[in-house]
């Protein structure tokens, strides 16, 4: 009996090791397979339900005339289709929401120009989180350009861009009181006309801002940016000429909305949807919301999409400065934009990668010198990993860099001539000057030089292939024009046109799946029933992770895919373009640079520098007491390598408390910043010694040395090399300041 109780007593003990879970894996597939049935079955059907209001909301949306897709209310200023020289596009101005304050008459207006590249116009304004929202929220009255499905009869490039001019005088007019020109926001396509516009009315904007635009469209990384090779790959511009010509007279944008969808099969053929599939509780929304703007298609007259292919895409004229008028008397020169241009990409966009939205600059400029005597600011920021619609649909973009760039517009303004990269960093409690910042966050300008853009690119080397590709493009779209054109054209009508439009895969797949097919009928009905009995399988639902895994293995594959074709596609294009006989085919010797300016420019380029150094010349000895201060602190800079909020945002509050009789305009401080900075760089000694010419009395003196210490003193202690600076500032100034009274301030 004892030695039976104690073997009673050991096999509780003996149990109780053994873990408990390890029958629980057999025991719970049946369940789980059970749960994930249902569940699955029930995605299923909310799946093809919301597929199915996407299709519903496209054709409500074609219905009423493909309304913008803004998060606002608006009003429209000016119809473009009334004017002498009608087009499809309208101004507007953006109604403020009830939580947004009534906007500032003082503050600048906002202007946006959204992508007319296959797309509805709205982006800008998507989501209250987005460039309109942030504007909004600071201040600003804000303005968009809108534009219509249809493009009016005999609309070119050039009409709307007489059209966008109105608009900015409009806009203008409107803000008689404002503290500056408008900020005008050229988002992805909206970019390169923003620049025509800048180039060719300089007077009527203020900073600009180009948002995933591209300017360079032969540039790029090899291996990463396919794209730029369809041009050559398909012969050039011909084929939007028989697209436009099958469309009895007009382009459907939906083949440019074909065209980026290739790009990313993964994200098009998979993930896109079975992220909907996967999460239908919740992605329904969203999903709906994003597809109301992808899904809008917009038509283009053959003459405007022409003139985009053969200037821009395939000719690349636009950095060239090769871009003129109809009839021959305006030239567009970048280099005569007077704002400030700042340019927002990023490296995880396919579309815009970093090189087109910036190569530019390198076409115009051969030195930073040369863009500084042509007084242009030039700021570029670059985001680490945003693709190209999350630049101007990202809520965490709208929020930290569009919220910075509009807090920092007057400081923009006022930067001295000269190429920076824009950094925006969080303010930390121990920041020295942190009560200068407004917000969560901090922007600074690194000077930069031309060097640091053409670190960016991999060598403009293979570009030389798409000088040939623009040669053999002209011959296609001659012969095209001359043999094949007037065929298509005849044997195109409306009622064709619209029948190929209708069955273009973007829109089929929508109207397929809509209440215009009989077959999902009953699906709508099924949905609430199975909205009503949901029941999702856990998130460790065994069947849930394999169908994750596979998941995983199939976009890799689409991925693998993808690389695959495109480095065929960049082989194929190197193998026919880049070899010796075509090029001599076409009449082409050693291959040209994208950058073609003769000697003529580069002569008066040079005539301009002179003539620039002797304006500035009087200028050393003489000006007004605002020079004088605003050379002080120039001089007292130098040797400073990033520009900061910090010092301007104390500056911005000094002037506050100055009456304003006597408050100097941002105008006069930023005519005043460039000419001292000129004379500052042109020749630094005889700047100093001119100060006392322009501070004649020694109370002005000490006030503008102990501004310019002030303002050092935000950005933390003054250290040895420009505490010396500040001792050569004394000396020039006439101030007996004592080393060490000038350490312990």
């Amino acid at each position: 009996m004892p030695r039976a109780r104690a073997k009673t007593k050991t096999r509780p003990k003996l149990r109780a090791a053994q873990p408990a879970p390890s029958p629980a894996p057999t025991a719970k597939f049946p369940q789980d397979a059970l749960d994930y049935w249902v569940d699955t079955w029930q995605r299923s059907v909310l799946f093809w339900d919301v597929l199915r209001e996407r299709g519903n909301q496209y054709l409500e949306h074609a219905r009423e005339g493909a309304a913008p897709v803004l998060a606002f209310d608006y009003h429209v200023v000016v119809d473009g289709r009334t004017l002498e020289e009608p087009v499809n596009y309208a101004l507007a101005r953006i109604v403020p929401p009830p939580d947004c304050a009534a906007p500032d008459a003082t503050k600048r207006p906002f202007v946006v120009i959204d992508p007319r590249a296959g797309h509805g116009p709205g982006i800008g304004g998507f989501k209250m989180d987005s460039e309109i929202g942030v504007a909004l929220r600071q201040g600003h009255p804000c303005y968009i350009m809108l534009f219509f499905p249809q493009p009016m009869p005999g609309q070119t490039i050039e009409r709307v861009a007489r059209a966008e001019y109105r608009f900015l005088e409009e806009v203008n007019a409107l803000h008689p009181q404002a503290e500056g020109k408008p900020f005008v926001i050229g988002n992805c396509q909206g970019g390169w006309a923003l620049m025509i516009l800048a180039a060719a009315a300089p007077h009527l904007l203020g900073p600009i801002l180009l948002a995933g635009s591209p300017i360079s469209y032969w540039s790029g990384v090899e291996g990463k940016n396919p794209m730029r090779y369809s041009g050559g790959l398909l012969g050039g511009s011909w084929l939007a000429s028989l697209a436009s010509d099958m469309g009895h007279g007009k382009f459907d944008g939906a083949y440019l909305v074909n065209n980026f969808e290739q790009l990313n099969p993964a994200h098009t053929y998979w993930t896109k949807l079975y992220n909907v599939y996967s999460q239908v509780d919740t992605e329904r929304a969203r999903f709906l919301e994003f597809e109301r703007w992808w899904g809008g298609h917009f038509l283009l007259e053959k003459a405007e999409i022409e003139w985009i292919t053969q200037n821009l895409f395939v000719g690349n004229r636009l950095s060239a400065g090769d871009v003129t008028s109809a009839d021959g008397t305006v030239h567009i020169d970048l280099r005569n934009i007077r704002s400030p241009i700042f340019v927002f990409a990023s490296w995880g966009d396919n579309i815009t990668p970093p090189q087109q939205a910036l190569n530019w600059i390198c076409d115009l400029y051969d030195s930073v010198d040369e863009i500084r005597l042509n007084e242009q600011t030039i700021v570029y920021c670059l985001h680490e990993h945003i693709g190209h619609l999350g630049i101007f649909v990202s809520g965490g973009v709208a929020t930290k860099e569009h919220s910075e760039i509009a807090s920092a517009l007057d400081l923009i303004d006022v930067l001295p001539p000269g190429l920076y990269e824009a950094q925006i960093g969080d303010v930390r409690p121990d920041m020295p000057g942190h009560e200068y910042v407004d917000g969560r966050y901090t922007i600074s300008f690194a000077p930069r030089t031309l060097e640091d853009i053409a670190k960016l690119d991999d060598g403009r080397q293979d570009e030389e292939a798409f000088e040939v590709v623009a040669r053999v493009a002209q011959v296609n779209q001659s012969l095209y024009d001359l043999f094949a054109s007037p065929w298509v054209a005849a044997s195109s009508n409306a009622l064709s046109a619209e029948a190929i439009r209708a069955f273009n895969p973007a829109r089929l797949e929508r109207w397929m799946i809509s209440d215009l097919n009989p077959a999902l009928w009953p699906i709508r009905a099924l949905a609430a029933i199975v909205r009503a009995q949901r029941q999702p399988a856990a998130p460790d639902n065994a069947f849930v992770r394999a169908e994750q895994r596979a998941s995983q293995r199939v976009e890799a594959a689409l991925d693998a895919y993808r690389e695959a074709r495109d480095g065929a596609y960049e082989r194929l294009f190197k193998a026919i373009y880049e070899a010796p006989w075509l090029a001599a085919l076409v009449g082409l010797g050693p291959a040209e640079r994208a950058r073609r300016r003769d000697g003529a420019a580069q002569w008066l380029d040079k005539e301009f520098e002179r003539l620039k150094r002797e304006e500035l010349e009087i200028g050393f000895e003489h000006g007004t007491l605002i020079d004088g201060f605003v050379r002080a602190l120039v001089y007292a800079g130098r040797d400073e390598t990033v520009f900061d909020e910090r010092p301007f945002n104390l500056v911005r509050r000094l002037l506050g408390d100055m009456p304003a009789a006597t408050r100097p305009t941002l105008v006069a401080l930023k005519d005043s910043l460039k000419r001292q900075t000129f004379l500052v760089l042109l020749n630094e000694t005889r700047a100093a010694d001119g100060l006392a010419a322009l501070l004649p009395e020694m109370h002005q003196r000490r006030q503008a040395y102990e501004l310019a210490r002030r303002l050092a003193r935000t950005r933390g202690v003054i250290g040895p090399a420009h505490e010396a600076r500040f001792l050569r500032l004394a000396h020039a100034l006439g101030l007996d300041t004592p080393l060490r009274e000038a350490k312990s301030a």
